[in-house]
């Protein structure tokens, strides 16, 4: 199915708004989405990711609203240093920009290189890369679905299901830091 038909159909359910919980819950106005068919979902106020667990949180403070198993790029142990070396980044970063015209379900782009990530490529001689984007899956998959639930296959990226991308889409906003840990 093409992604445009697809997001038609999600577009309900990832058309969110800010409100206040009702119920006169503890975090403020900012604090929740609201999806239009009347779901109310926490929003984070920074992701972390745990390379070696290949795991990613969606945190509110000290608490974990969610946790989702991620692929990482083919070469996961270590950070990325250079363009081509299939490595996720390690350090910390913002959630930069969303693009639901990406080759995967949705993305959302990781501010990588950051100032570090730059020196350190100059240093060496380097191009640092860049396109660092937590996705979903492609919309032209190349292998069977258990390659992409089993396997780390991406250039760089993090990438998780489509169901968990469209709740970390919402549950995100932009400018919102990420620390990508070993």
């Amino acid at each position: 199915m093409p992604l445009t038909r697809i997001l038609a159909l999600a577009a309900p359910v990832i058309a969110c708004l800010f409100v206040g919980s009702a119920s006169g819950d503890a975090l403020p106005y900012h604090a929740r989405a609201m999806t239009s068919l009347g779901v109310e979902l926490p929003v984070a106020d920074r992701v972390l990711v745990k390379k070696a667990e290949h795991r990613l949180y969606l945190m509110r403070g000290s608490d974990v609203l969610r946790a989702y198993r991620v692929a990482l790029g083919l070469n996961p142990a270590g950070p990325k240093e250079r363009a081509g070396d299939f490595r996720t980044p390690e350090g910390n970063y913002r959630l930069a920009r969303r693009n639901t015209r990406s080759d995967y379900f949705l993305s959302i782009q990781v501010s990588y290189p950051n100032e570090q990530d730059m020196k350190n490529a100059r240093r060496n001689g380097w191009q640092p890369g860049g396109s660092i984007m937590i996705h979903g899956l492609p919309n032209d998959p190349r292998h069977a679905p258990d390659y992409y639930a089993t396997q780390d296959w991406t250039d760089g990226c993090i990438a998780v299901t489509n169901a968990d991308m469209v709740e970390i889409w919402m549950m995100t906003s932009d400018n919102v830091p990420i620390v990508i840990e070993p």
